[in-house]
C-alpha cells in the first residue's frame, strides 16, 4: 500500500451553500484555488456508535471534547481494496484525525467481528482503546460526492465541496454500493474549509462579501436529528 498521511491536526469550518452561492464564490476565487488530482470523487463511510447512539448524542450537545469512529473508502471498495479506520476527535475547536490504512476484509473482521489484525500500526492502540471502551457497532452509511481544492499559494489551505450527501440504515457494508437517501435538498452543498492555523485573508474577505457564514453542522448529526430524535431525544445541530 502506498504511504498515506495518518495524522491530521487542523481547524475545520463548515458552510451550507446553495448551488448559486457556490458558483458566485468560485467565480470570485478564480485561480487561487486548484482542484486536486482526484476531481469529483465519492467518499463512503460507515459510522460506528453504541446501541443508544451515545457518541452522536454527546457530540451534538457541543462539548469541549467529542469523538467519532468511522470506516472510510474512496469509491466503492472490494475485499482487497484499501480503506481507512478513522478516529476523529475535536477539542476546543481543533480537529485531530488519526487513521489506519487497511484492506477492507481485514478492517471488517476487526470492526464487525472483533478479530484483531496481526499487523498493527502505532495508531492502532488508540483505536483499540476506543473500541474496547465503547463496543461500537455499525450505525449508518453516509456517502457524498466531493471536489477538493487546495490553495495555489498555500497548499495546506483546503476547501472541499460535498454534494449529493446520502445515507442508508441497512446494508451497512462499504462494498454494498454507494446508494442512499438524500440528506439535504438537491440544491444544497456543504463546504468545508480546512486550515492549519488561520484562514487566508482574501478568502475570508470573499466569504464576508457574499454573506456566507459558518455553521455548526455534522453529517452524522444531521442524519440522527432527521431520523432518531423521536427515539433518543433532541440535540443542537445548527448555530
Amino acid at each position: 500500500m502506498e504511504k498515506v498521511q495518518e495524522v491530521f491536526r487542523r481547524y475545520e469550518k463548515k458552510y451550507l451553500l446553495t448551488c448559486e452561492q457556490q458558483k458566485a464564490l468560485m467565480d470570485k476565487v478564480g485561480e487561487r484555488l486548484v482542484l486536486d488530482e482526484y476531481g469529483l470523487h465519492t467518499i463512503c463511510n460507515i459510522y460506528f456508535d453504541t446501541g443508544n447512539y451515545e457518541l452522536i448524542r454527546a457530540s451534538i450537545e457541543k462539548p469541549h471534547y467529542k469523538e467519532k469512529l468511522r470506516l472510510r473508502s474512496y469509491g466503492v471498495p472490494k475485499d482487497d481494496s484499501q480503506v481507512f479506520i478513522e478516529l476523529k476527535n475535536k477539542y476546543d475547536g481543533i480537529v485531530y484525525k488519526r487513521r489506519i490504512p487497511m484492506r477492507l476484509e481485514t478492517a471488517e473482521k476487526y470492526l464487525y467481528h472483533g478479530i484483531v489484525p496481526e499487523e498493527q500500526a502505532q495508531i492502532f492502540s488508540e483505536i483499540e482503546w476506543f473500541v474496547n471502551f465503547y463496543q461500537p457497532k455499525p450505525s449508518v452509511y453516509l456517502a457524498y460526492d466531493r471536489r477538493a481544492y487546495f490553495g495555489k499559494e498555500q497548499e495546506e489551505f483546503r476547501v472541499t465541496f460535498d454534494e449529493n450527501i446520502r445515507y442508508r440504515e441497512d446494508d451497512l457494508y462499504l462494498a454494498e454500493g454507494d446508494g442512499g437517501i438524500a440528506l439535504l435538498p438537491e440544491n444544497m452543498v456543504l463546504m468545508e474549509v480546512k486550515i492549519p492555523e488561520s484562514m487566508p485573508f482574501w478568502f475570508g474577505h470573499i466569504l464576508s462579501e457574499l454573506e456566507i457564514y459558518p455553521i455548526s453542522f455534522s453529517k452524522y448529526g444531521a442524519y440522527y436529528k432527521e431520523n432518531l430524535t423521536h427515539l433518543f431525544g433532541e440535540g443542537v445541530l445548527y448555530a
